[in-house]
């Protein structure tokens, strides 16, 4: 038997209901939901709520979602596209004129409609028991009252001090005294709580109608924003059939393009290629065969992955055997391959995940995000809504699929996972880290399908990433194995921040019971009863 790494904590079993977030307040809230009768669609809107409010760098309402969820256990997979578009009047031409060379960070141009709330009423009505504005109780009162502010949240929020300066506003809301809060502080966002009370009386329209929107649009438009309120009032998340692939015996589902969960099914489709499982899981081998596939299948994405209402997206070729059997033949063991382009976006952002199983085994695998650690830096005053920068996922290269225009929806990286066996749901996951995500999910499933760990060990193994001038690897990997990359070619830099936490909830229909894990990178948690 190998000798696995075994995690600092253990999974968390229930029979009843489980939920894993990245923090233990929004598991406590999802949990309350299940408790009072909801279900887990429910549970996972009051948890993405309450993550806006104590994690307002990662995620918030003025980011977007995606969604997978399977009804009962069953095999059949449900998605949910939940990302916004750029504004109408908004084009390559327009922005070439202005001078602007690429969409950055920071640029108003970056920000793309906020799809997430729109997405969170859709699930509710229907697919949810519950009211949304009972839903968001516990966020407005998080917002209202304050939340004490957990030690890896003050870290992260007092890295991201420089990023909010260069809008006047965000500042006020988010900073005391231009300073991010200190563990344990108590902070209130008293705008975002009201914000939040006239989402919960009025329903989507409350964001996307009337004072909130006309708040919005107004600062955008202040900063030269192409954002109407007509581009608000038309927004709408589309339901899409997930795209999936085989390995081990599992199927593994993904939201299509314009999301990038196509990525992880092609490196999925290589390793099938590779013989994974004769590896050592910790070993040079391992991780040189997955950095090579990573590359391989990011390539591919950065040429091909865009809004197919803009173009032609080639999902059969990119999921197709043959294609997998030409990548996989690149691979040399002892070689890195020389001839690849770096990523065009090779850094990890922020972003919240979660999913929860409830007790009829209802399973929702969710994400939300702002992209970048508190999205664009520009916050709506009136409202308190931090405006994403998914648009900086565009790319201005004219003639290419994934360019930037008007009304389209930009390359995402935010991913929702399902696996299924046999007709029936085993495994909600996803993991956190932008770019990172679609590796991720790689790593996940091989080292649970090839190497036998439990969901906690899956998530807790140490991991590594394509960087744009050398790998990124995690502290854990042996200096045997990163002598070993070295040897095969690859440079390697230490990561300076975890590459992302993880969450997942498997399922054990045979002994009716669930087993979840919670990545400690973060300040995961999973509760069950």
């Amino acid at each position: 038997m190998r000798d696995l790494h075994f995690p600092g904590r253990s999974p968390v079993y229930a029979v009843n209901g489980l939920c894993a977030t990245s923090q233990p307040l929004a598991a406590e809230a999802a949990i309350a939901i299940l408790r009072q009768g909801g279900n887990a669609v429910d549970a996972a809107i009051a948890a993405s709520a309450v993550l806006c409010v104590i994690e307002p760098y990662n995620t918030g309402i003025g980011g977007d979602c995606f969604a997978l969820l399977s009804k009962k256990g069953g095999g059949e997979i449900i998605g949910l596209n939940g990302s916004g578009r750029a504004p109408k009047s908004l084009s390559f031409e327009k922005l070439r004129a202005k001078g602007v060379e690429q969409l950055s960070l920071n640029s108003v141009h970056s920000v793309t409609i906020p799809g997430a709330v729109d997405a969170w009423a859709r699930l509710v009505e229907d697919h949810g028991t519950m009211e949304l504005g009972r839903l968001l109780e516990p966020a407005i009162a998080y917002a209202e009252e304050g939340f004490a502010v957990a030690p890896r949240i003050a870290m992260e929020w007092q890295f991201l001090e420089g990023h909010l300066a260069h809008d006047a506003d965000a500042p006020r809301q988010l900073l005391i005294d231009g300073k991010g809060p200190q563990a344990g502080d108590k902070f209130r966002l008293p705008v975002l709580a009201e914000t939040l009370r006239r989402i919960a009386r009025e329903g989507r329209d409350g964001f996307y109608k009337g004072p909130v929107a006309e708040d919005m649009v107004a600062k955008l438009q202040a900063l030269g924003g192409f954002h109407e309120l007509e581009d608000f009032a038309e927004n709408a998340p589309e339901y899409v059939t997930p795209i999936k692939t085989s390995y081990r015996g599992r199927e593994i589902h993904e939201i299509p393009p314009n999301g990038q969960g196509i990525t992880a099914l092609l490196m999925l489709n290589i390793f099938s290629r590779l013989d994974m499982g004769r590896l050592d899981p910790h070993g040079a081998e391992r991780f040189h065969y997955e950095m090579e596939a990573a590359r391989l299948a990011y390539d591919m994405r950065d040429k091909y992955v865009a809004d197919p209402d803009f173009g032609e997206v080639p999902v059969d070729r990119l999921l197709s055997d043959g294609l997998a059997g030409e990548l996989a033949a690149r691979i040399d063991a002892k070689s890195r391959i020389s001839d690849l382009s770096t990523l065009r976006d090779p850094l990890n952002r922020e972003t919240i995940y979660l999913t929860v199983v409830d007790k009829d085994l209802n399973a929702v695998s969710f994400i939300n995000s702002l992209f970048f650690g508190f999205g664009s830096g520009i916050l709506a005053p009136g409202s308190g809504v931090m405006f994403q920068n998914r648009g900086s996922g565009f790319v201005m290269e004219e003639g290419h699929l994934n360019c930037v225009a008007g009304g389209k929806r930009p390359l995402h990286t935010i991913i929702p996972a399902m696996m299924s066996e046999k007709g029936k749901t085993v495994m909600p996951f996803g993991v956190m880290g932008g770019a990172y995500q679609a590796v991720g999910h790689a790593h996940v499933v091989t080292n649970m399908l090839d190497y036998g760990m439990d969901v906690q060990e899956a998530l807790d193994s140490p991991r590594a990433f394509p960087g744009a001038e050398a790998l990124d690897i995690e502290k854990g990997l042996s200096a045997e194995t990163r002598k070993g990359l070295e040897a095969r070619g690859h440079k390697l830099s230490e990561a300076f921040l975890p590459h992302g936490g993880g969450q997942a909830i498997f399922i054990d229909h045979a002994r009716g019971t669930m087993m979840g894990g919670s990545d400690p990178r973060k300040d995961g948690a999973a509760v069950g009863y």
